[in-house]
């Protein structure tokens, strides 16, 4: 159990690391959803994972053509885009002081690498070997009903998809879900999996996350859908990790999980 958020996340993901001889890690659980192609219930495994809320604020005043600070020390970067706050603002005549959010890659320092060289990266890519192994999973039959009385309208399916997205912050508003997807084509928004993603990532350990949907992240006409769903979405999400685990092949060392 690693804990809320992205500390807890990745400092459970390097204690694993750093205490056990680990073959690869498998990080499972539940996630919103910002993708409208996809539905609650479907188990969802992305090909890469990004932090997405470390941020450069912008000062109100400066837009896209101004610099930011620290950017030509290489700490910052415009290169990723931006949120303008103002284009989801109630009134679009008057200015909003909160102005610009540029998303940030995280700096990394590979464990193979030169200690004091860093890295960034934005984009984390799942290992190869697990995420083409995790496409057999899409005929796997999942979990539709709650009971008797409640099931989901569309049965539910396992799907890999391109992107998926960590922060710590509990997505539940339909502006900012639309805004994620159509910038960044991410399915599962969540608080802990680039975390893992990061850690894995520098310590050169294959990965894979797998997550099931939830809820809508704010994106359904009534209010969040995982109180209802979560324990529907939870069951789907270890029955996968299960048939995953059994398709790896068999190794000196252990495979282990790092579950929410």
């Amino acid at each position: 159990m690693t804990g809320l958020g992205m500390l807890n996340s990745g400092v459970t993901t390097q204690l694993l690391l750093s205490l056990f001889d680990i073959e690869g890690v498998v990080h499972y659980g539940i996630a919103g959803n910002a993708n409208p192609s996809l539905n609650i219930g479907d188990v969802v495994i992305p090909h890469y994972w990004a932090h997405s809320a470390l941020w450069s604020w912008q000062r109100y005043g400066n837009g896209p053509e101004n610099t930011l600070p620290l950017e030509d020390q290489d700490d910052y970067t415009r290169d990723i885009g931006y949120l303008n706050i103002a284009e989801y603002s109630t009134n679009f005549r008057s200015n909003n002081f909160l102005n610009n959010i540029w998303y940030q890659p995280e700096e990394v320092f590979p464990v193979d690498g030169t200690p004091e060289e860093r890295q960034h990266v934005f984009w984390v890519p799942v290992e190869d070997v697990y995420f083409n192994l995790a496409k057999t999973l899409e005929s796997l039959e999942l979990e539709g009903c709650l009971n008797e009385t409640t099931c989901l309208s569309t049965p539910p399916k396992v799907t890999t998809v391109d992107k998926g997205t960590s922060a710590s912050i509990y997505l539940d508003n339909a502006a900012y879900r639309t805004f994620i997807f159509d910038k960044f084509n991410v399915s599962p928004v969540e608080m802990e999996s680039a975390a893992v993603a990061l850690i894995s990532y520098q310590q050169r350990v294959p990965f894979i996350v797998i997550r099931a949907l939830s809820d809508l992240a704010g994106g359904g006409e009534h209010s969040n859908e995982a109180d209802t769903f979560i324990n529907l979405a939870a069951n789907n999400s270890v029955k996968a990790a299960v048939e995953f685990i059994k398709l790896i092949p068999s190794t000196k060392k252990d495979v282990s999980f790092v579950s929410i």
